[in-house]
């Protein structure tokens, strides 16, 4: 059996692969190149970056490295709160693009609703780049339900996705039913809880239980919510521990002792973001 016949097929859900690579603070530029190439050549077919990161360029120089064509990956990058004016949306996604070395992207969020934002002006400039065939699908960042009505005020439209901090320490269940009732995919950043669940005893006792790693355990949980996780990884070994996650499948006891922990442990809250 060839190493491609055993790479883990990654599910999609509305033509968005669950699971992906994120970059943030992958700012080492050869790094950064190494895991974005390394990851899709392991079997990912999404990565997600944003223009705060410093590393759209070395996330192409990844992709244009892979053996794996541009047109089988999802790639999704965000707009600065500094950006966010009409003008600013359209000549700094074009930046990105340069960047990214490529003619589109599938997803472009609005990082924040902080800074720049204004969605009677900043959505209507994103569905501009729409309809101009820059970027596939519109959507939003650290939103909560209130941002994301005004959002879809703005648009005529819900947005594709809104990404969010999320894991079993931060479950987002009022999102998670904004999103179902209104056809909002959820993206879970910190999916791991920059690495604090990976000592909770309940996620060690369910690991132990399926021979896994606790962060498979994490994101095994957050797909099986309807969830897609983008976690961080930079060694070869981490990405693949985290691809081998969609191979696994919790059991209802497992679910009802992630559901029971109750706790809201958020890990990134910034000045400028909403009054969680």
């Amino acid at each position: 059996m060839t190493d491609q016949q055993q790479q883990p097929a990654v599910p999609t859900r509305n033509g968005m692969p669950v699971l992906g690579l994120g970059t943030w603070e992958n700012d080492d530029p050869a790094q950064c190149t190494e895991s974005v190439a390394n990851a899709l050549d392991a079997g990912y077919r999404h990565v997600d970056t944003a223009q705060i990161y410093g590393n759209e360029a070395a996330v192409g120089e990844g992709i244009a490295r892979s053996d794996v064509d541009r047109g089988d990956i999802f790639l999704a990058t965000k707009v600065w709160i500094d950006e966010l004016s009409p003008a600013d949306v359209a000549s700094s996604t074009r930046e990105s693009l340069e960047k990214l070395g490529v003619n589109a992207v599938d997803l472009l969020y609005v990082h924040w609703p902080a800074g720049e934002y204004e969605p009677g002006e900043t959505l209507p400039a994103f569905a501009e780049l729409r309809d101009d065939g820059l970027i596939d699908r519109i959507g939003v960042s650290n939103f909560e339900p209130e941002h994301l009505d005004a959002a879809t005020d703005a648009l005529g439209e819900a947005p594709f996705a809104n990404q969010v901090e999320m894991h079993p320490l931060l479950r987002q269940e009022e999102l998670r039913e904004y999103a179902d009732a209104n056809g909002v995919e959820l993206v879970a950043y910190s999916p791991l809880a920059r690495g604090e669940i990976l000592d909770d005893p309940a996620i060690v006792d369910i690991a132990e239980k399926h021979g896994v790693s606790a962060a498979q355990v994490s994101l095994a949980w957050l797909r099986e919510t309807g969830v897609t996780a983008i976690p961080k990884a930079t060694g070869i070994d981490h990405i693949r521990d985290n691809l081998a996650s969609v191979d696994l499948d919790l059991d209802d006891e497992d679910v009802e002792a992630i559901d029971a922990l109750g706790r809201t442990d958020r890990q990134l809250n910034p000045d400028f973001g909403p009054d969680w």
